[in-house]
């Protein structure tokens, strides 16, 4: 897994398939493996570069506060590292709130943007909810306890819970397995989260731009994911019937198809 340095921080990214470039931004308490029941497809046209945000993964830590507006400096500097002038990118969660921001403010990195599970701002019940997420940790004895404890009854339909427990229960085991995040970067990346305002931004976005969400999603509800696609300009809004925040995990055929369709269709147009 490569690391390559960005204004003195180490990013750790792996790199897979070939084809344009494609940038995978993780979610709130994920690593690189965010994407990864999606890369085996996206990497049969796409070079995939799925990141570790500083303070996740194998990424160490930011010395100062962790900002959406900051990551996104970072990721256009993470660009510049690798020699890309302009990539596709895709966002979950946190990670969509990061590349809003890149593209707003370095409109020319960007082919096309998908934002999935996005926000423009936090609401009340999202706020609280991030505020819920940041008690949490500071009581758990680890970030993964407050994934599976926390954050993922949220995340995924109770479905996943009853129906498809089984799966649900290889989800947790997984995430227990993942190089374990610090408590002080979770929280960190939580509050970069419920900052994260990119009201001003949307209208600068200039790529053509996927949005999705799950119908059932309970973080970053069909609300907050209608009003990022009215800011953003010929934006397309995609609902995913009967899935929750993490729909690539919890229908990852559907949400494959969505994104790899819409990345497919750019490429072959030559954004």
């Amino acid at each position: 897994m490569p690391t390559v340095d960005v204004s003195g921080v180490p990013i750790h990214h792996e790199v897979t398939g070939s084809g344009p470039p494609l940038l995978l931004l993780p979610s709130l308490g994920a690593d690189s493996a965010c994407f990864g029941l999606q890369i085996p497809d996206y990497a049969t046209g796409f070079t995939c570069i799925a990141v570790d945000l500083p303070g996740a993964g194998l990424s160490p830590p930011l010395a100062g506060v962790y900002s959406t507006v900051g990551l996104a400096d970072l990721m256009a500097g993470l660009l510049d590292a690798l020699g890309i002038d302009a990539a596709h990118v895709s966002g979950l969660s946190l990670g969509s709130a990061v590349a809003t921001h890149l593209a707003a403010r370095h409109p020319g990195r960007v082919r096309s943007l998908t934002l999935n599970s996005t926000w423009p701002a936090p609401d009340p019940t999202m706020g609280v909810r991030l505020a819920n997420w940041v008690a949490l940790a500071e009581l758990l004895p680890s970030v993964a306890d407050v994934l599976v404890l926390g954050v993922f009854p949220w995340c995924f339909t109770a479905d996943m819970y009853t129906a498809r427990a089984a799966e649900m229960r290889e989800i947790e085991e997984f995430v227990r397995g993942l190089p374990p995040q610090r408590t002080e970067d979770f929280i960190g990346h939580a509050r970069a989260a419920a900052d994260h305002d990119a009201g001003a931004a949307l209208g600068a976005i200039t790529a053509p731009t996927l949005i999705t969400v799950g119908a059932r999603d309970e973080v970053t509800p069909p609300r907050l994911a209608a009003m990022v696609h009215r800011g953003v300009p010929h934006s397309e809004l995609v609902v995913f019937e009967g899935l929750g925040h993490a729909a690539l995990n919890e229908g990852p055929a559907t949400f494959t198809a969505a994104t790899l369709g819409f990345l497919t269709a750019r490429a072959s147009a030559g954004t």
